[in-house]
């Protein structure tokens, strides 16, 4: 029974729809008819229920959408229920049409809307960074299995795409193509300054985030216009000079993503990171296969590549960045200086590491045809793999080495991390040959369609040289977190002095052999000094803080 109601506490009732469906003057059907009285019956009953009392006695509830959905679900009369585009839902037993070819939204349909609302709400309140944070951090296993995924798609794009431009453009444009991403992945060195280990272990953020942006796009800058000018220095064609800047934007747009990535794994949400890197990998590979099938151009798919690498910037690893983390206090120009000069030493040693890594490259170049580029980067990709899979293991942990460098206590900790991620990376070396010798060759041959069966002494010989560059790395992010990169830039720069005496000799003398073992010396030479130097800085600190102490 229903209790009297006052009426100013009624609440109002919207139209239903058959009253507009009162105003069709037509002879209605008996299924019409049955559908009428459904209507009718589920109004009034849900008019009654929704002014019943609520918990408290004094306060009465109103359910208009109640009502319009059962009237919208009533619509549906008793002689269709066996009609196959009407089906009962779990949630609603009324009966609910299905329209043919209407899917419901999968996972990924509703990560892209919502990624999408997102963007859109955030450029209606015009600021990215005031935007709720939604993802936690320190998700340890997140961050290692998305960073292996990321950096792995991010290594594999040069080697896979080589492996395509072989297959659909030949040996000679995959040479070109192999010499271009080489030219740009030095010149990505330039782009990224050296900033992004500095970046992730300044836990203190003596600079801002925005400091570290201007930075970046000053340096991104110098890069493009480095890259146009030794375009014009070579004096390339057209063709080159496509296929040249089109892998040079893309590489640009790697660095300018590093320094977002960057702030993700400073607030230790990596994983993050590791997905940014991970889409605009795959975008990158899809966009270039495509065009590059549909118009066989080289030049062509190469600007497509780099179109495409900057829209996954803009739409993903920006946004990404700036919602997720704090939002950055203003620039200061005085900051952004001390950031060129502070991270100078560590440009100028990768710079001159990544010179000394490729000076085979450029050294061929100017004696050998370029079918030995596409041999000599064949049996360096294996060897970078080893590099790419110890990267997997002790990057995620760079922000947690810097801590426990900065405790005094745990200095025998950090020494011991040390030493295991040395071994394993003579253990990761080790099986590499054995793969190698066991089904790389094969592999190699097929994926390429050139018989790789002469170069197995060759292959193994770069894979040694993979551990070493592998080691060299990881030294160079431990003194780093030391800062003591200054004493890194004078032991790379005794290096390329000895590479300009080392690789041209051997080179010009046995040709593509002289290019692999000149590339061995050099990275051992390399390895053996930076080992040197951790040893005596490592026990300089030591005696450092002992007479602290006293």
């Amino acid at each position: 029974m229903d209790r009297e109601r006052p009426e100013q506490n009624r609440p109002s009732r919207r139209p239903s729809r058959r009253h507009s469906s009162d105003q069709i003057h037509r002879p209605m059907s008996p299924s019409e008819r049955r559908s009428r009285s459904s209507i009718a019956s589920s109004g009034d009953q849900n008019s009654r229920s929704s002014m019943s009392p609520s918990a408290d006695g004094d306060a009465y509830t109103a359910s208009t959408h109640t009502t319009d959905s059962n009237t919208r679900s009533s619509l549906v009369s008793p002689s269709d229920s066996n009609d196959p585009s009407f089906q009962r839902s779990p949630a609603n037993p009324q009966m609910q049409e299905v329209r043919p070819g209407k899917k419901h939204n999968g996972p990924v349909h509703r990560l892209v809307n919502g990624w999408w609302d997102r963007l859109l709400g955030a450029a209606s309140d015009r600021s990215f960074s005031d935007q709720e944070e939604r993802y936690e951090s320190h998700r340890t296993s997140r961050d290692y299995i998305w960073n292996t995924i990321g950096y792995t798609a991010w290594g594999m794009v040069f080697p896979i795409l080589t492996i395509v431009v072989t297959q659909l453009s030949g040996v000679e444009q995959a040479g070109m193509f192999s010499l271009a991403f080489v030219t740009g992945t030095l010149l990505m060195i330039l782009a990224n300054y050296g900033v992004r280990a500095y970046q992730i272990s300044d836990l203190s953020e003596k600079h801002s985030f925005v400091d570290y942006r201007i930075n970046r796009l000053l340096t991104c800058a110098i890069m493009l216009l480095v890259g146009w000018g030794l375009c014009a220095l070579r004096g390339y064609d057209a063709q080159m000079f496509s296929i040249s800047m089109g892998v040079f934007i893309y590489k640009m747009v790697d660095g300018l993503a590093d320094v977002y990535e960057g702030r993700l794994q400073q607030h230790d949400k990596l994983y993050l990171a590791g997905i940014s890197q991970t889409f605009r990998s795959l975008v990158v590979f899809i966009g270039f296969i495509i065009v590059l099938a549909v118009t066989r151009d080289l030049g062509i798919a190469s600007v497509a590549m780099a179109i495409v690498a900057i829209a996954s910037l803009l739409i993903v690893t920006l946004p990404l960045a700036l919602f997720e983390t704090p939002k950055s206090r203003r620039c200061s120009l005085g900051s952004v200086a001390d950031l060129f000069r502070d991270c100078f030493p560590l440009f100028a040693a990768l710079f001159l590491y990544a010179l000394i890594d490729a000076m085979p490259k450029f050294v061929m170049d100017g004696v050998l045809t370029y079918d030995n580029q596409l041999y000599f980067n064949a049996l360096y990709f294996p060897a970078q793999a080893i590099l790419i899979v110890a990267g997997f293991i002790y990057r995620p942990l760079l922000v947690r080495m810097a801590q426990a460098w900065a405790d005094l206590d745990h200095r025998r900790r950090f020494d011991l991390f040390i030493v295991v991620m040395l071994a394993l990376i003579v253990v990761i070396t080790v099986i590499a040959v054995g793969v190698m010798g066991w089904i790389g060759i094969p592999i190699m041959s097929f994926l390429y369609g050139i018989d790789f069966s002469d170069f197995r002494d060759l292959s193994f010989i770069m894979l040694a040289a993979g551990g070493m560059t592998a080691g060299i790395d990881f030294l160079y992010q431990v003194i780093t977190v030391m800062r003591r990169q200054k004493v890194v830039t004078k032991l790379y720069l005794v290096t390329f002095v000895a590479s300009l005496i080392i690789l041209p000799l051997l080179i010009n003398f046995t040709g593509l052999p002289g290019a692999v073992i000149g590339y061995m010396i050099v990275m051992g030479i390399l390895f053996v000094l930076l080992v040197r130097e951790y040893i005596v800085e490592r026990h300089a600190s030591s005696l450092a803080a002992k007479q602290e102490q006293a």
